[in-house]
């Protein structure tokens, strides 16, 4: 069975991507702002323990989830987009996808929402998401957006 879910939060949601027979996929559209990764963790949570994850595994894809968005609201372009992949009565593997609309131009930090944050609270993100996940990187995907993505190995 194929579960492919897209969650309205903007009038355009983006086309889904085709999910493989057994895949389960998730799909969240995001407002480009800073309640973006609290709508994104709050979102994936319910999707994520429907899929049979435990509370650690579930902790562990919301942290990356919450790097990858903050990440795309700080420093891109929007539209951002959250997706999550995960192959039927496997709860192994998930992959993260965060597309941006690639880098924002040049700001200064009294322009930025995250400048306005203490310092100890920036610039450990891919540190977190280094040791949380088995692979990330960073590509193009179908309609041309930044993809940031991130493999966990939830066993």
């Amino acid at each position: 069975m194929t579960t492919t879910t897209i969650s309205s939060a903007s009038p355009q949601p983006p086309v889904p991507r085709a999910a493989g027979t057994g895949e389960r996929v998730f799909g969240l559209p995001l407002e480009h702002g800073p309640l973006a990764p609290a709508t994104a963790r709050h979102a994936a949570q319910a999707i994520l323990e429907t899929w049979g994850l435990d509370e650690e595994q579930v902790y562990d894809v919301l942290l990356v989830i919450s790097e990858l968005v903050t990440n795309a609201v700080v420093h891109a372009l929007p539209p951002v987009v959250l997706h999550l992949h995960a192959a039927a009565d496997d709860t192994s593997h998930v992959q993260v996808h965060v597309s941006d609309g690639g880098p924002q131009p040049t700001t200064t930090a009294a322009d930025c929402w995250a400048a306005h944050r203490p310092d100890d609270e920036h610039g450990r993100g891919e540190a977190i998401i280094s040791v949380l996940t088995d692979r990330a990187g960073t590509g193009c995907d179908t309609d041309g957006l930044i993809d940031h993505w991130a493999t966990l190995d939830a066993a």
